[in-house]
């Protein structure tokens, strides 16, 4: 089982900082932000750095094959205004991830903003053939959304779609999100009918990340707000079943589960879901562990 989760990625760590946050919640793989996911403000990748970080990788058996980077929000691909400044920066993050050695890069399609769905493909189609070329050395992995607003991708049919318009569609992926998933109206405990249709539309192969994610909506609700693993209404042994599933083996799953408050500060779960996954068993004291660990 590859998983883990989203950390941080801070200008005086970098990567290798990244590396020793996963570490802590014994995960084999994780997913960060290479800045700011609300605006441009970004460091110069730090290339000593990055070598030691690859050494670390190495020296705990994590492949950083299965290591993820995930696109700004700003970004916004679907709308053409701000066209050649989402174009740019999304060429600058595809640069970035390229100097940490990073081959997956997952991205929100993006939202048509009252342009309708059509628009809004067609839209981001056109920026992603501006944005790769045959020198691209990653693949751009789009997410499944929920379908909030006017997002775009919130079915298979959509993302496919994209997928149909793009000339270097080799280098297109998609990244499931179970939360998104539920929200846009998959019912995720019949896993196996999800994934035999998206194998029909889209293609398996084409599956390059997973976010592991419960979800605080009914089914359907299309309004993507995470919940804490075993906590939601996606369920635990849905869950369990999603990250097990033979079909899915080396596809690194990633949480993006909600932090735990109190005392006026903010706890990641990780390391408690990750063990309670790996341990195929529901963790009913998970908030209360989680407190106390960290008092």
């Amino acid at each position: 089982m590859i998983i883990g989760e989203n950390v941080s990625f801070k200008k005086d760590t970098g990567l290798l900082g990244a590396i020793k946050e996963a570490l802590s919640y014994n995960s084999n793989t994780f997913m960060f932000y290479t800045g700011a996911p609300q605006n441009t403000n970004r460091s110069p990748i730090d290339l000593e750095n990055t070598k030691l970080a690859h050494k670390m990788l190495e020296e705990n058996n994590i492949d950083i094959n299965n290591l993820v980077v995930h696109a700004p929000y700003i970004i916004n691909l679907a709308n053409p205004k701000n066209f050649d400044f989402n174009v740019s920066f999304l060429k600058q993050e595809i640069k970035r991830c390229e100097e940490l050695g990073i081959k997956r890069l997952v991205l929100h399609p993006g939202s048509h903003v009252g342009l309708g769905t059509i628009e809004g493909i067609n839209n981001i189609a056109a920026a992603l053939n501006k944005v790769l070329d045959s020198n691209t050395n990653l693949y751009i992995c789009l997410e499944t959304m929920a379908g909030k607003g006017s997002e775009v991708g919130s079915s298979f049919e959509e993302l496919k779609t994209i997928i149909d318009k793009v000339e270097l569609k080799d280098k297109i992926k998609i990244c499931m999100d179970t939360c998104h998933m539920n929200d846009a109206g998959y019912d995720l405990s019949n896993f196996d009918k999800v994934l035999e249709e998206f194998d029909n539309i889209i293609g398996i192969n084409n599956l390059y990340v997973v976010h592991i994610n419960d979800s605080k909506n009914l089914i359907g609700t299309h309004k993507d707000r995470h919940e804490n693993i075993g906590y939601g209404t996606i369920g635990f042994d849905n869950l369990i079943n999603i990250i097990y599933h033979k079909k899915l083996d080396g596809i690194p799953k990633i949480l993006e589960t909600p932090y735990v408050s109190f005392d006026k500060n903010s706890y990641p779960p990780y390391k408690f879901e990750i063990e309670e996954i790996e341990a195929k068993k529901l963790n009913e004291n998970l908030i209360e562990d989680i407190i106390n660990f960290y008092k």
